[in-house]
């Protein structure tokens, strides 16, 4: 039976930690104010909530959810199997790289995120999580709204001349507000919510639309598009209760996805929806597939798709779209991002648990009689992340509540068993599971503050790395440069600090001390394409130097007809 004490910890901490991993950030002193801030804190919140799970929970999980767990153990293995097996560096495989930060600690933090989920019972419970997505939705409406209206407050690199939310992209801001945006179509078609909170819902839901549009992103109109369709889906079948008319309505809605799809493939009347990223998207994804293909036991390694991406990549993208010198280090595509990294083993069982969820969101919605929002809304949410992971790349921030949602769709399918669903009536009687009081001494929250700790612990490295280099830049102190790259548990190398250095030293004609990290670039990483570049065209590289840059240029990109263009 699972601990109700340990529950209400285990809610408070996802009530209030998962929105504030979502809208954290930092600008003054780091480089990339968004990822490994995020990643730290939610490397807290994760261990804080694991710890929990384990003290208090841990038989019954094995107990309830075995095919879960499985899953995730595997997933876990092959994780593991892919940082062994990779020829990047163990610091990438673990922390990932820079700007991406979706490394192995990433996926056990957001993993034990989900598993955390599985422990809740209570419809309050799972109400919360919505209510956390809302919080960060809200936070995110609300600062866009003001940047739209008066200009940034936040002083960081804005390259995309749009809003970029607290995530750092106007894609991703773009397709969570999306997600934020049907969580509040569901409460307002619920039979119970007063006309007093639906105009509030709808008055926010077409501000964050527009802020959607003024993103210029696809992705947030795609997924608000769906996830409307999918409210309005269970909203007629709830109250028409006519099969007749649910069917017309879901032709309806796959003519309408059929013509999107065309549209994005440059066919129909919908073509107004393709970008030229459209036709870049396909290319990422087939060098990740051929990635994968190529090491289908291992992977290239945890977040090493940027190593690998030029020599993969096709003849016709080396040379005509996107061209030599347009390169990436994601597929743009987590499902695809799973196989290169970690070929069939990470793929499959990545798939095992989403299929989990998938199976949970049927059966719940075969059985549901009225109209329950709580499950709308999550189901609902978790279907647009998944789509928008289909077409984008993993963000922690955003991740995040896909993960939490997967675990939660599990159990709360587990805990509605018993009959159907009414919007006014609690959890059954018989999918409550019975209380047992914790120790005085050891309580939740005394376990769930050794676990931040922990988690602060392993998850901080690359947000403490990138404050010694911020502040080494800002020193403009060579002394400090040189020790800022000296790698520690707490400042793991990384190969673009490492380029980045080179180039540094190199036009402040400190030649000898960019000589130096040069060759501790290709110490490090062998396999990044920079690293051998920066060595090749620094003026004291000795011939032979140059010569072995160059051969390892032309392996490392066999496709492109000139490797010393700028």
């Amino acid at each position: 039976m699972f601990n109700k004490a340990a529950e209400k910890t285990t809610v408070l901490l996802l009530l209030i930690g998962a929105p504030f991993a979502t809208v954290f950030l930092i600008t003054e002193t780091v480089t990339d104010p968004v990822n490994a801030t995020k990643l730290a804190v939610a490397g807290a919140l994760a261990f804080a909530l694991m710890f929990i799970a384990l003290a208090f929970n841990a038989k019954a999980l094995i107990g309830q959810y075995k095919l879960f767990l499985a899953f995730a153990l595997l997933f876990l293995l092959a994780g593991i199997n892919a940082v062994i097996s990779s020829s990047s560096p163990l610091s990438q495989n673990l922390y990932g790289s820079f700007g991406r930060n979706t490394g192995f600690i990433t996926y056990l933090v957001l993993l034990f995120i989900s598993i955390s989920a599985l422990t809740l019972t209570e419809r309050s419970s799972f109400q919360r999580i919505i209510w956390g997505l809302q919080i960060a939705g809200v936070i995110n409406v609300l600062y866009c709204l003001w940047v739209i209206s008066f200009g940034d407050f936040i002083g960081w690199n804005n390259p995309y001349k749009n809003i970029l939310g607290l995530f750092g992209n106007p894609n991703f801001i773009s397709a969570f507000l999306g997600m934020f945006i049907t969580t509040i179509l569901a409460l307002v078609a619920a039979p119970t919510t007063t006309w007093k909170v639906r105009s509030i819902g709808i008055l926010v839901s077409f501000v964050a639309f527009y802020e959607i549009v003024d993103s210029h992103s696809i992705q947030g109109i795609v997924v608000t598009g769906g996830g409307t369709a999918i409210v309005g889906f269970f909203a007629i079948r709830s109250y028409v209760k006519s099969k007749i008319i649910t069917g017309v309505y879901l032709l309806l809605v796959a003519i309408l996805g059929i013509f999107a799809i065309m549209g994005a493939l440059q066919k129909g009347p919908f073509t107004f929806i393709y970008k030229v990223s459209v036709s870049l998207r396909g290319i990422y994804w087939d060098a990740g597939i051929k990635m994968g293909m190529d090491n289908p036991l291992t992977g290239v390694g945890m977040d090493s798709y940027g190593d690998w991406y030029r020599r993969v990549r096709s003849e016709q993208a080396a040379t005509v779209l996107p061209g030599p010198k347009i390169v990436t280090n994601a597929a743009h595509n987590v499902v695809i991002d799973f196989f290169a990294y970690g070929g069939y083993p990470l793929l499959i069982t990545y798939l095992g648990m989403l299929a989990l969820a998938l199976v949970a969101i049927i059966k719940v919605a075969r059985r549901m009689q009225g109209y329950d929002t709580v499950f709308i809304a999550m189901a609902t949410a978790w279907i647009c992340y998944q789509t928008q992971s289909l077409i984008s790349i993993n963000q922690v921030g955003l991740a995040l509540w896909g993960w939490v949602l997967t675990g939660a769709l599990i159990a709360y399918e587990r805990v509605t068993r018993g009959g159907a669903i009414e919007e006014s009536v609690a959890v059954s009687k018989s999918a409550k599971v019975k209380t047992k009081s914790s120790s005085g001494v050891i309580s939740p929250q005394l376990v769930a503050g050794l676990g931040a700790v922990v988690g602060i612990l392993i998850a901080v490295p690359p947000m403490a790395a990138d404050t010694k280099w911020r502040s080494a830049l800002d020193s403009k102190d060579v002394a400090k440069v040189m020790a800022a790259l000296e790698p520690g548990y707490l400042n793991p190398s990384d190969s673009q600090r490492l380029a980045q250095a080179v180039q540094l030293l190199a036009s402040s004609n400190l030649l000898d001390q960019a000589h130096e990290i040069a060759l501790k670039g290709i110490a490090f990483n062998p396999s990044n394409f920079d690293a051998w570049k920066v060595l090749y065209f620094l003026p004291n590289a000795t011939e032979a130097e140059k010569a072995q840059a160059l051969e390892n240029m032309k392996r490392l990109d066999p496709r492109n007809p000139d490797v010393l263009a700028p």
